[in-house]
């Protein structure tokens, strides 16, 4: 526990108060909470999420993950996620350390590697750390001290960081996140053109073409990895953004729910309430007295 230790007092030296830090690092994050949170809704980028201290659970879809200290998540795929701080205190802050993983940078990997599995699967998994990427997390968050060696070194630590993935339980599932030809790259580009779109009409015969499967094969795997069909994706997606402009940029629910793509502002505000568990209104108020929340940390 040692080296854990290390980490949290790391990500506390450089997180002093409460909220998501970004470092000298490229995609490299650190957060500090000090109290658990209400579930909270958000997307979650693809990443490596390493818990130095307190534990986390995130809800995909109808699965529910828990993790902490010698454990990391590990996600592939862009995903909509509700996310709750479950152990903190003024005293013994949740701390974590997040990377957001540049796939391409490390895609050549796989060559060296056996041959990934052909099979699909949840784009989300928990395992144990093991000693070898743990100490490839923290040199990797040193180098925020030494921002002029970060552009040099920080891409060799996370190539090492995948490897250390490989090599461990999560071997098939990081083969299957770089792998170029299988389906997990397709739902990919699905995925990247709802969050280009979504603000849009579409049909899955639009999507599957885009992205190069058959309309059943994406609503399936679309569905393995993300744990909900294209349309659910979409209206989640929708949602959130509507969540953001009011609460940012004080935008009327009616105003919020056109600008992503509803025409009905009696269906938005059901569907609203139905995702957040109050109308529009009533959220964002409740929003405004708690304002930080972290759903993808």
């Amino acid at each position: 526990m040692e080296r854990y230790k290390e980490l949290a007092s790391l990500i506390a030296r450089y997180a002093k108060e409460d909220g998501i830090h970004e470092t000298s690092v490229p995609r490299l994050s650190i957060v500090r909470v000090s109290k658990p949170t209400d579930p909270v809704h958000g997307v979650h980028k693809a990443a490596i999420c390493i818990i130095a201290q307190g534990r986390k659970q995130v809800m995909l879809g109808q699965e529910i993950f828990q993790y902490g200290p010698s454990q990391h998540l590990l996600v592939s795929v862009d995903l909509p996620v509700v996310g709750q701080v479950i152990d903190a205190s003024e005293t013994e802050p949740y701390l974590c350390v997040r990377l957001e993983l540049d796939l391409d940078l490390c895609a050549d990997m796989i060559l060296k590697s056996p041959p990934p599995s052909a099979e699909t699967g949840l784009g989300m998994a928990i395992t144990d750390t093991s000693p070898e990427l743990l100490d490839a997390a923290i040199r990797l968050l040193k180098l925020h001290e030494t921002p002029e060696d970060a552009a040099e070194l920080a891409p060799l630590i996370e190539r090492e960081i995948l490897y250390r993935l490989l090599k461990g339980d999560q071997a098939a599932f990081i083969r299957r996140m770089l792998e170029p030809q299988n389906r997990n790259r397709h739902v990919g580009r699905a995925i990247n053109w709802i969050k280009e779109n979504y603000a849009k009409p579409f049909s899955i015969e639009e999507v599957a073409s885009l992205s190069g499967m058959s309309p059943s094969s994406l609503h399936q795997h679309f569905r393995d990895a993300t744990a909900m069909s294209p349309l659910q994706y979409q209206k989640q997606l929708r949602l959130q953004e509507a969540r953001r402009l009011i609460l940012s940029k004080s935008f009327d629910a009616a105003t919020a729910g056109h600008s992503v793509g509803y025409d009905s502002p009696s269906q938005f505000s059901r569907e609203y309430k139905r995702l957040f568990g109050a109308p529009p209104q009533r959220d964002i108020d409740r929003l405004r007295t708690e304002p930080q929340r972290y759903a993808d940390a």
